[in-house]
């Protein structure tokens, strides 16, 4: 069957990429989506498997041509969702997330109501501060801006099905993998992957 869609989003310095770089590997039967994005690469990042990175023009084309499920400006730099590559995905039975923020979640829920949310945040305002100059990616210029964002996309944990607090990482991993198993034997699902057994059960 189909696989399931899922958005995962938490502010810079959340632990979200850290989070899914463990999970993903671990379940075979669970994908990252690969967003484009105009911003440049940072070490480390690969095209093609971190990010679709590109310029602003083919971005624009691309956002004209209606190529994205969903897309956003965050910190003056573009990002969006290919519909064609998530149907690719789903149609081959993964389930996928999009690690996006508040503004594209809100865009795919409209689009795509089944669409399951998970929010992440961090333990505590002091710990993000601290996480994120740890980093040793920004400077300190850029860290305040990251603050300033980070209060703004906190603001919208309501929006989403499930939290996650990242404070001890191994219990939020556990906790992350526990969303997708409970989500995996809801009854829509395992009527129809498991139909023969439950079939075998009522004979």
């Amino acid at each position: 069957m189909p696989g399931k869609l899922y958005i995962v989003s938490a502010p810079s310095g959340a632990g979200k990429t850290s989070l899914l770089s463990r999970l993903v590997p671990e379940d075979d039967s669970l994908s990252l989506s690969v967003s484009h994005t105009t911003r440049a690469s940072r070490e480390g990042e690969t095209d093609g498997v971190h990010y679709h990175f590109v310029s602003l023009e083919t971005f624009e084309a691309e956002l004209e041509k209606g190529t994205f499920l969903e897309s956003a400006k965050v910190f003056d730099n573009y990002y969006g969702t290919s519909e064609a590559g998530i149907n690719a995905q789903l149609e081959q039975g993964q389930d996928v997330i999009l690690e996006i923020d508040w503004q594209g979640a809100q865009q795919i829920r409209k689009r795509l109501p089944g669409t399951v949310s998970i929010f992440i945040l961090p333990p505590s305002v002091e710990a993000l501060r601290e996480r994120l100059g740890n980093r040793g990616q920004d400077a300190e210029a850029v860290i305040i801006k990251r603050m300033q964002q980070a209060r703004s996309e906190l603001s919208h944990y309501p929006e989403y099905d499930y939290l996650v607090f990242n404070d001890d990482f191994e219990i939020a991993l556990r906790d992350l993998k526990s969303i997708f198993t409970a989500n995996r034997l809801q009854i829509d699902r395992v009527s129809i992957v498991e139909e023969e057994k439950l079939h075998g059960l009522l004979a």
